[in-house]
């Protein structure tokens, strides 16, 4: 899986030429009829719907800064270069125009076609092994899924696509889906998706697995507020025995990748084509001062303010692991991998969904429910592995969920959360200090706009 077979799912498939004589139907336009007709073909398009997910709007740059430079713990360092794309979003000032937002659109709705193609193709493909086959189906369903969910969260209402786009010309026109259908369609995808999925191996821990669309499933349903639903699936998770808590400094070693505690990650390379299989995160998000061996250029796109290192108090085993500090007093996110080819090459995957977040999540769905000795048993579980004491507060439920937040807050620091926990919880008004409730969207990008005016723009942009 680290080396991702990169095929055009388009629908012209560049295969050779003729220039002795006039093709009527010429090769290099290939009817999407004559592909994808056996297993191997068909793998080819999973394989690229996998690596829609490395594409720079996805899991390269794009959710991972709208994730966490909108806030309340990372800042852009320098935000008027890189044409202040991402200083728009630290300051919320973000335009149509922004590249960042454009690309999470385009390059999601990419990765949405792909699966769409394999769904379309699949169920008249005889496969050696029909349990793959499942599974494979179950992939393409979770992707799908996943990419709505972001889109959603990131604009609102959205195009809900459910099929193969055939003919571009045809889709013009399509208006935004509520909110509310397209998460339907993301439950109904990921249900779906559970029964197909197999179960968590030493030998399939590469590919997406049934415990990867409980946890998603979980999270859908937690965003929604339905907590004995994402309860539910959570606990799953939990039960299935197939991940656990690892000692910190093991989580993200380099060296350890798609370990017990890693539920899914998209997956970088370092090395591979050209150097063009790594992530750019290290480069993009740490402080222009780092500077390490001889690895230059990083862009202070992603560093964090100097409040949040002084929230880790000094036997906290996640300081100076999850996160750690120049000697000029910036803190910077430590999860990334220090690349050794090109400073935009870095093997570290990008952790989507880990066993730690299963159980805050609980501990926050456990609380809402008024069952506080659950919630503080969760709780203890993220203090311990951080060495951190017991909770001893008080047992209001406010107070354990101070705590909660707290602990989301350094366990799962720029790993692509903290923007969409403060809008599912309706706190990030109050906590970013805004007043308007229209930055709480992203704006459609203007270049979608301007192609189709059925599309209408969110307010205030």
């Amino acid at each position: 899986m680290k080396k991702i077979i990169y095929t055009v799912l388009a629908l012209t498939l560049v295969i050779t030429s003729c220039e002795d004589q006039l093709i009527q139907e010429p090769n290099t336009n290939k009817v999407s009829e004559g592909f994808y007709t056996n297993e191997a073909e068909l793998e080819e398009a999973i394989n690229s719907a996998y690596a829609a997910l490395q594409f720079s709007g996805n899991y390269d740059i794009g959710i991972p800064s709208i994730g966490e430079i909108p806030g309340e713990d990372a800042y852009d360092e320098t935000p008027a270069n890189d044409g202040g794309n991402y200083g728009e979003l630290d300051q919320y000032s973000v335009i149509a125009q922004n590249s960042i937002i454009a690309n999470i659109w385009n390059h999601s709705y990419q990765g949405i076609q792909r699966t769409n193609i394999v769904l379309n193709r699949i169920s008249d493909i005889s496969f050696d092994d029909e349990n793959v086959k499942n599974s494979r189906m179950g992939e393409m369903l979770f992707i799908r899924a996943l990419l709505h969910f972001n889109l959603v969260r990131v604009y609102g209402d959205v195009p809900l696509v459910t099929e193969e786009v055939n003919n571009p010309q045809e889709y013009f026109g399509q208006t935004r889906t509520p909110q509310s259908e397209v998460y339907n369609q993301i439950i109904s995808d990921l249900i779906s998706a559970i029964d197909l999925l197999p179960v968590r191996t030493q030998t399939n821990k590469m590919r997406i697995v049934k415990t990867a669309g409980q946890t998603l499933l979980g999270k859908v349903q937690l965003t929604l507020g339905n907590y004995n639903e994402a309860k539910a699936q959570l606990l799953s998770v939990v039960n299935s025995g197939s991940h656990k808590l690892l000692p910190v400094e093991d989580v993200f070693a380099a060296d350890n990748e798609l370990n017990d505690e890693i539920i899914f990650a998209v997956q970088f390379a370092s090395g591979i084509n050209g150097n063009s299989e790594g992530t750019d995160a290290y480069r993009m998000f740490n402080p222009t001062g780092r500077i390490e061996g001889n690895m230059t250029g990083t862009k202070g796109h992603g560093v964090l303010k100097p409040d949040f290192y002084t929230l880790y108090s000094e036997n906290d085993g996640r300081k100076g692991v999850y996160v750690d500090v120049l000697d000029s007093g910036i803190a910077y996110n430590n999860k990334i991998a220090i690349p050794s080819t090109v400073i935009g090459d870095s093997e570290s995957d990008w952790v989507v969904l880990r066993y730690a977040d299963v159980i805050l999540m609980l501990a926050e769905i456990d609380n809402n429910l008024g069952n506080t000795t659950e919630s503080i048993s969760y709780l203890n579980q993220i203090r311990t592995r951080a060495n951190l004491a017991n909770y001893a507060g008080a047992t209001s439920s406010t107070e354990i969920f101070n705590d909660i937040d707290l602990q989301r807050r350094l366990e799962l620091v720029w790993e692509g959360h903290r923007w969409f926990d403060l809008k599912r919880q309706g706190r990030a008004l109050d906590i970013l200090e805004l007043s308007d409730v229209n930055r709480l969207l992203m704006p459609l990008p203007a270049s979608q706009i301007a192609t189709d005016n059925a599309l209408e723009q969110n307010p205030g942009y």
